[in-house]
């Protein structure tokens, strides 16, 4: 059996860090430093990396601490182990195995792990299920994800689809106004229908797209010059995610994010991307336990359910 070496993150492994998971199976540019540590202030890092008897790098698990327990992250849209595109299954639960013994030698006691949904792999696999299965670990919640599979417009509402083709008075524009979307539309349409706020603010979300220029991007929707709707995107190899989506009273009169949507589906299936993330509808304020208005939205728009589940794994010896 391979020997693997578990450590610690640390600044001084952030080049070595970020070279491999540009070349992993299972990342995305979330799982970048410079993208993980823009928030470093509200999170404990305790991110690993695993090495073999070499000292290859052969795994990396970008984590947070809080008690005495390890998150992989409170902090990302997903988690996980993230490996290389060759490593076979029995290596993956060979290094797991070495990531819990180090978290038992640390003195944590529980480990929690939201898993990255598997349209986001470049290779469709998801190990780390079983692993967390065999493992005894308890699936505690499990999210309602949808995403259009954009080689498949057949999923298309055919009623969305022609009124979108009979639209003429909307403009698209992809020109990253994140202040525009941000003041005129997002904030007030989150306070107005959730009393909530944006996950980023407006200075964070442009430090990110300004250190992130090719995967985070703003576009947004007008008419007569005036914004009514916009999407922040965040792309990857094959996957864009509907990060925030919102539109303005008269935006939604004039159907203008499904107008929105649709326009970047094209766009994007022309780009060769594979999937369109629209994000969970998962809501325990409702008893279903999540909003059917969104899910039927999403499902109109060619969405299909990828769920994403969180494992919570006891590391106390038995």
């Amino acid at each position: 059996m391979k020997i693997y070496q578990v450590r610690k993150y640390e600044k001084e492994s952030k080049m070595l860090w970020n070279e491999f998971v540009k070349k992993a199976k299972n990342a995305t540019f979330l799982f970048d430093r410079d993208f993980m540590e823009y928030h470093q202030d509200r999170f404990e890092d305790y991110s690993l990396l695993v090495f073999d008897a070499k000292e290859n790098v052969k795994a990396v698990f970008p984590a947070n601490k809080a008690g005495d327990t390890v998150f992989s992250h409170q902090g990302l849209t997903y988690g996980g182990l993230v490996v290389e595109k060759k490593t076979k299954s029995e290596e993956i639960f060979t290094i797991m195995d070495s990531i819990v013994r180090f978290l038992r030698a640390q003195g944590i006691i529980t480990l929690q792990m939201k898993s990255l949904p598997i349209i986001y792999n470049s290779t469709m696999s998801n190990e780390l299920d079983f692993y967390f299965f065999k493992s005894g670990a308890n699936c505690f919640r499990k999210d309602l994800n949808l995403a259009f599979p954009l080689k498949d417009p057949e999923l298309w509402s055919k009623s969305k689809w022609k009124h979108y083709k009979k639209t003429k008075n909307i403009e698209v524009r992809f020109d990253n106004k994140f202040n525009d979307f941000w003041e005129e539309i997002l904030i007030p349409r989150l306070l107005q229908k959730y009393n909530a706020s944006p996950v980023h603010t407006l200075q964070e979300i442009e430090s990110l797209a300004s250190d992130f220029p090719e995967n985070i991007k703003q576009v947004n929707a007008y008419i007569d010059n005036q914004i009514v709707a916009g999407i922040t995107l965040f792309q990857d190899t094959f996957v864009v995610k509907s990060q925030y989506g919102a539109t303005s009273d008269l935006g939604e009169k004039n159907r203008a994010l499904d107008y929105l949507y649709f326009t970047l589906f094209e766009h994007f299936r022309a780009e060769n991307k594979l999937y369109f993330d629209m994000g969970v509808v998962t809501d325990t304020s409702f008893k279903e336990g999540f909003n059917k208005g969104l899910l039927q939205q999403k499902e109109e728009l060619g969405g299909v359910v990828f769920c994403q589940d969180y494992y919570q794994l006891d590391l106390q010896v038995k």
